[in-house]
C-alpha cells in the first residue's frame, strides 16, 4: 500500500446491478468468514466460539422447523454435512434480506469505494490465511502422509475415491510439497495490496484444481473450497477488463493507483506493521501446527508392527464363517488393519496396553462396537489372540511375515527409462 495521501476524488458511479451485487457480497463474505481474524490468532481464538455457538444453536432449530429433519453440529471432519448446507442456506437468506433492505434505504448512493477497500482487505486476509494454512500442511507433509502398511495391503479396487487421492498424494512427498508451496505463495501474495491481484490469480489456478479434486474424488470439503474459489474470483473481478485487455486482446493497460486505507500516514504505517506481523504469525503458526501434526501422525510405530498372517482362527459355532480373519496389519499405535475372506480391508481403532497384554478394538463408523482381545507373543514372529468377537469366543494364531518391499514406495525416481515402467 502506498503512503501517499490521495487527493479528493469525485464519487464514482457504479452500475445499479454492481451496487446491488456488492451489498450482497459484503454481507455474505462477512458472515461466511467470521469470526476471522479471531480464530486465526493464538490465545484469542476462544472468543470465536461465541459466533460459532450462535450457528450451532440456530441451525438445528431451523432444520427441525423448516426441513423437518434433525441435524447435528458435532464435527465429524466433513464439511458437507446436512448442517453445513443448511448453514449456507441461512447465510444466503440473511444476505438477500439485508441486501434488499440496504438497497431500499440507500438508493441515492452511487458507489462504495471506501467500503469496497475494506471488504477487499478482509477477503484478501481471510483467503490468504486459508491458502497459507492449506499450503503449510503440504509443505510439511502432514495432510498427505506416506501410505501406511494397512493402506498398502488394501486391494486397489476397495479403496474409496478419497482414499485413492490421499494415497496418490502421500506417495510423492516432492509433489505434495510443490502443491503446498504454490498455495502458500499465493496466500502470501494476497497480503500486500500491490501483489494481491497476482495472488488472487494464483489462488484461482490452485483452488480450481482443489475444487475439481474435491468433486471428482468425493472429498467432503466441497463447500469450503468452492467458497475460497469464489473469494479469489471476487478479488479479480475489478481487474477483469484490464486482464482481458492485456492477456487476450493485446491492448495497452494503464496502471491502477493503489489508495491507502487511511489518510493519516501514522495510521497507515501502523496498519502496515500490523499486517506484516499478522502475516508472520499466520505463517509461523500454520507451519508449526503442520509440523506438530506430522510428528504425531508419523510417530512411534506399534510394538507389534508388521503384517501378520492368520494361521489358525477359531470362533464359536454361532459366528458366521465369513468372520475368519486372514491377515492382521499393525502400523500406528492407534489403528490396526484386518483382512477377512469377505472384507479385504477393515480399519479398526486400537488401544494397546502392553502391561495387560490387551488389544481394545473399535470401529469409527460404529461407536457402540468394541471388543477386547488378549495377546501373547510366543516368539518375535508368533502371536496368539484370545477373546470375544461379535459375541462369540475367538482364538487365533498369527505369524509375522517377512518385511515386504512395496513397489509404490520403493520404485523411486529415475532420470532414464528405456521403457515405460507402468504397472
Amino acid at each position: 500500500m502506498s503512503e501517499t495521501i490521495p487527493d479528493e476524488q469525485p464519487q464514482q458511479h457504479w452500475h445499479p446491478l454492481t451496487r446491488t451485487a456488492f451489498r450482497f457480497a459484503f454481507v455474505y463474505f462477512l458472515l461466511f468468514n467470521l469470526p476471522f481474524p479471531l480464530n486465526a490468532v493464538p490465545y484469542v481464538d476462544k472468543a470465536a466460539e461465541f459466533y460459532n455457538s450462535f450457528w450451532n444453536w440456530i441451525v438445528p432449530r431451523l432444520a427441525r422447523a423448516v426441513f423437518h429433519t434433525e441435524v447435528s453440529f458435532v464435527s465429524t471432519g466433513s464439511g458437507v454435512r446436512t448442517f453445513d448446507y443448511i448453514w449456507v442456506a441461512c447465510l444466503l437468506l440473511i444476505s438477500l434480506v439485508i441486501m434488499v433492505i440496504w438497497t431500499l434505504l440507500d438508493r441515492k448512493r452511487l458507489s462504495y469505494p471506501t467500503l469496497y477497500r475494506w471488504l477487499n482487505l478482509y477477503v484478501r486476509f481471510s483467503l490468504g490465511t486459508a491458502m497459507i494454512g492449506y499450503g503449510a500442511f503440504k509443505v510439511i507433509s502432514s495432510q498427505f502422509v506416506p501410505p501406511t502398511l494397512d493402506r498398502l495391503m488394501q486391494p486397489y479396487g476397495d479403496s474409496s475415491p478419497m482414499g485413492l487421492l490421499w494415497t496418490f498424494m502421500g506417495a510423492s512427498e516432492s509433489y505434495t510439497m510443490f502443491v503446498g508451496w504454490a498455495e502458500m505463495i499465493a496466500g502470501i501474495l494476497l497480503f500486500p495490496r500491490k501483489t494481491s491481484t497476482l495472488g488472487a490469480l494464483m489462488s484461482i489456478g490452485v483452488l480450481s484444481n482443489v475444487v475439481a479434486l474435491n468433486f471428482s474424488y468425493d472429498v467432503p470439503v466441497k463447500l469450503y473450497a468452492s467458497h475460497l474459489l469464489a473469494m479469489a474470483i471476487f478479488l479479480v473481478l475489478p481487474d477483469g477488463r484490464r486482464l482481458a485487455n492485456f492477456f487476450v486482446l493485446n491492448r495497452p493497460v494503464e496502471s491502477v493507483r493503489v489508495e491507502p486505507l487511511f489518510r493519516r500516514p501514522l495510521w497507515h504505517r501502523s496498519a502496515l506493521v500490523f499486517a506484516t506481523l499478522f502475516l508472520i504469525t499466520v505463517t509461523s503458526v500454520s507451519l508449526y501446527q503442520s509440523y506438530d501434526q506430522r510428528r504425531s501422525l508419523i510417530g512411534e510405530r506399534s510394538p507389534l508392527y508388521g503384517i501378520w498372517d492368520v494361521e489358525e482362527f477359531n470362533v464359536g459355532q454361532s459366528a458366521a464363517s465369513t468372520q475368519r480373519w486372514q491377515r492382521v496389519i499393525f502400523d500406528s499405535l492407534y489403528r490396526v488393519g484386518v483382512q477377512t475372506s469377505t472384507e479385504p480391508h477393515q480399519r479398526l481403532t486400537l488401544e494397546l496396553d502392553q502391561e495387560k497384554r490387551t488389544l481394545t478394538l473399535g470401529r469409527r463408523d460404529d461407536p457402540d462396537w468394541k471388543t477386547v482381545l488378549t495377546y501373547e507373543q510366543v516368539s518375535p514372529e508368533v502371536m496368539t489372540l484370545a477373546g470375544t468377537l461379535n459375541g462369540s469366543e475367538m482364538t487365533a494364531r498369527l505369524h509375522r511375515t517377512t518385511e515386504r518391499k512395496f513397489l509404490l514406495t520403493n520404485r523411486g525416481f529415475h532420470w532414464i527409462n528405456e521403457f515405460p515402467f507402468n504397472r
